[in-house]
């Protein structure tokens, strides 16, 4: 006769173990831990098109996160964000609101987690004069917000020679 495992065991999820630079949030919802200055060199170097995609993981992430929280300040769907980037910025007004949209995610996050909130005014000032120093701006931000929420708990670094 087999032991057979439990029906209940089987149907529970493995846990979430986060990757290098990664956080746990809450289960289910974990976010990227990145360099702002990475993120501003790869934008302006892929001529914007890493920003598209950093754009999409870090609404996303706000989005896994509120649902986690159980608001939806933080958005639901990184798609229409990211759509409304590109190429709904050939047409500019759907970048723009995404933008500030996106922009006030990172600010209710920033307040969720108790931390202090970007400046707005200097979040323009940085769309107008060198956007990729923006999605930098950003991301410093959400970085303090997720080390927060993680309980201050740094990254998981990878090892060495891996």
């Amino acid at each position: 006769m087999t032991a057979s495992p439990s029906p209940s065991a089987s149907n529970l999820p493995a846990p979430a173990v986060p990757s290098p630079n990664h956080v746990l949030l809450a289960p289910g919802s974990t976010a990227k831990i990145r360099s702002p200055i990475a993120v501003a060199i790869f934008s302006f170097i892929t001529l914007g098109i890493y920003m598209i995609f950093w754009w999409y993981y870090v609404n996303r992430e706000m989005a896994d996160y509120g649902r986690a929280r159980g608001t939806a300040e933080l958005g639901d769907d990184p798609w229409k964000s990211t759509l409304a980037l590109f190429p709904g910025g050939l047409i500019i007004v759907p970048a723009i609101w995404t933008m500030v949209t996106t922009f006030q995610r990172q600010q209710a996050a920033q307040r969720l987690t108790g931390e202090t909130l970007l400046n707005g005014w200097l979040a323009f000032l940085l769309v107008i004069v060198f956007s990729p120093a923006f999605a930098g701006y950003m991301q410093s931000g959400l970085n303090g917000s997720w080390l927060a929420a993680a309980g201050s708990a740094p990254p998981q670094e990878a090892p060495a020679g891996a």
